[in-house]
């Protein structure tokens, strides 16, 4: 694509009457630029692309796209926000991709992994290829990808969602984070259904307050659009349990449908019941009632199985496969997942990291623990800190033996993280191992028969990052290796 017709895309008052160079690639990194490259300078929080401009010149860069003028022997475009251009331009040179496929959208504190993947599985299972964008990686057809953010940045979404195009992917399903959604990464994503979990504290070292990260939420659902397409409807998919909800709706001129289990919702659950091996209930729509019996276990995932069962019902997919499809499903890694060698005690990886969701889990376990309740559980560091001694009352109100550790610590001192931890619990049962590894390997040596030991926080991951480092680190393997040395 030439540059001047690239640029049409920007609006009217982008000064720009320059050469016409063949544009081969856009790019926002000056190590992946190529002949014929635009490269687009982004002010990220410690690094400045205008910086590395000079550097992608002479890697070849045909243009320059920047906030302030460049002395570069290419042409530079001028724009007030470079974030926003790349989100325009990235749309117009990938064909608008988005537009060619069916694309659900999840945000809400938890559960948007889960729920993404119980929606990728459903339209799987019937027959159709899926694409799939989150914080675990990004999946089209068959090949994964390794990502870095739980919704990347509007350039790789949309060469994402190109590749999605070309692979002839029917369906994509992506988490949508509050940041994402703050920053402009998701502009030019033709979003058909808008899905909300749930609400509760977190990210507040970002956001500052729960209003602004309500806002931020918000902008899934106003991004909807503000038309009516018989062909091409568009759906808000809401938590009808959840008060959140409300300004959601407010927010958005698409069709609202509604699940819950306590509240008048459109799609709801009833008649649950829970046992140490899954989880039952009477799944209502239209006053028609089907009995589910699902692998998955506790209530949090009965809230992700609805959100699920709505986002594919608007999306044309039968009842009767959705509910196979759900029936089948054994979890989703780190998310309430089993580490069993056959011991006599329960070990559970969680991701389990904002007060709301380690209370769920916690609480879940609690339905079928027969003895003590272990939790190793700390939080990270450069991240919210007013979470710290909330995630700490939790552990000690649900749990008999909680255990304090790291995270990820970052470039925080870990002890001041777990300061943080105990200056809610002063006077409470509960007992500090900074190592994370020490502390697993203490729950697993001091549970018996019928205990329950709940490892929080990480889930998936398998790294620990402290200081500037990133260190191999799974929750699964150390537990596994804690219980060959019993």
């Amino acid at each position: 694509m030439k540059l001047q017709n690239l640029l049409e895309y920007l609006h009217s008052l982008v000064p720009y009457s320059g050469a016409d160079p063949e544009i081969s690639s856009i790019e926002n990194d000056s190590r992946k630029v190529q002949k014929g490259s635009l490269f687009i300078c982004i002010k990220g929080y410690t690094v400045d692309g205008h910086d590395y401009a000079k550097a992608a010149v002479m890697n070849g860069a045909a243009a320059v796209l920047a906030e302030k003028i460049l002395p570069l022997d290419v042409p530079v475009i001028l724009v007030k926000d470079t974030h926003r251009a790349m989100a325009v331009l990235a749309d117009a040179y990938y064909g608008q991709p988005s537009k060619k496929m069916h694309l659900i959208g999840i945000t809400g504190t938890n559960g948007k992994t889960t729920t993404s993947h119980l929606i990728e599985k459903i339209f799987a299972d019937a027959g159709k290829k899926t694409g799939l964008i989150g914080t675990m990686y990004t999946k089209i057809g068959d090949r994964t990808i390794e990502t870095k953010n739980t919704t990347p940045d509007s350039l790789t979404l949309q060469k994402n969602f190109q590749q999605m195009v070309k692979a002839d992917v029917e369906l994509a399903v992506m988490e949508v984070s509050s940041h994402a959604l703050d920053m402009g990464r998701v502009h030019g994503c033709d979003y058909d259904v808008a899905v909300f979990t749930n609400l509760s504290q977190d990210h507040l070292d970002y956001h500052k307050t729960m209003e602004d990260y309500h806002r931020a939420k918000c902008l899934l659902f106003s991004q909807l659009g503000n038309t009516f397409e018989k062909s091409k409807p568009k759906f808000a998919i809401l938590n009808a349990d959840e008060p959140a909800s409300v300004l959601f709706e407010k927010s958005t001129a698409a069709h609202v449908i509604t699940y819950g289990i306590n509240n008048h919702a459109d799609i709801r659950a009833e008649n649950i019941q829970m046992k140490s091996f899954g989880t039952s209930f009477e799944l209502i729509i239209n006053k028609e009632r089907y009995p589910v019996k699902m692998q998955l276990l506790g209530k949090f995932n009965v809230y992700n199985v609805l959100a699920s069962v709505s986002a594919s019902i608007v999306s044309a997919v039968p009842i009767t496969q959705i509910i196979q499809s759900i029936q089948s499903i054994k979890g989703v890694a780190g998310r309430f997942e089993l580490v069993d060698k056959g011991q006599n005690f329960t070990i559970i990886v969680d991701y389990a990291h904002t007060p709301d969701s380690l209370e769920n889990v916690l609480k879940t376990v609690r339905q079928f623990a027969q003895k003590k309740i272990f939790v190793v559980v700390g939080c990270g560091g450069d991240r919210d800190r007013t979470k710290r001694p909330l995630m700490a009352q939790i552990a000690c109100k649900f749990a008999t033996d909680p255990i304090f550790t790291s995270d990820n610590p970052r470039s925080e001192d870990p002890m001041a993280i777990l300061n943080d931890m105990v200056s809610g619990v002063q006077g409470l049962s509960f007992e500090v191992i900074p190592d994370r590894k020490m502390a697993i390997e203490a729950a697993v040596e001091r549970a018996s028969e019928g205990d329950v030991i709940l490892i929080a926080g990480k889930g998936h991951e398998t790294y620990q990052i402290i200081g500037s480092k990133v260190y191999d680190f799974d929750d699964r393997l150390v537990a596994q290796d804690a219980l060959k040395g019993r």
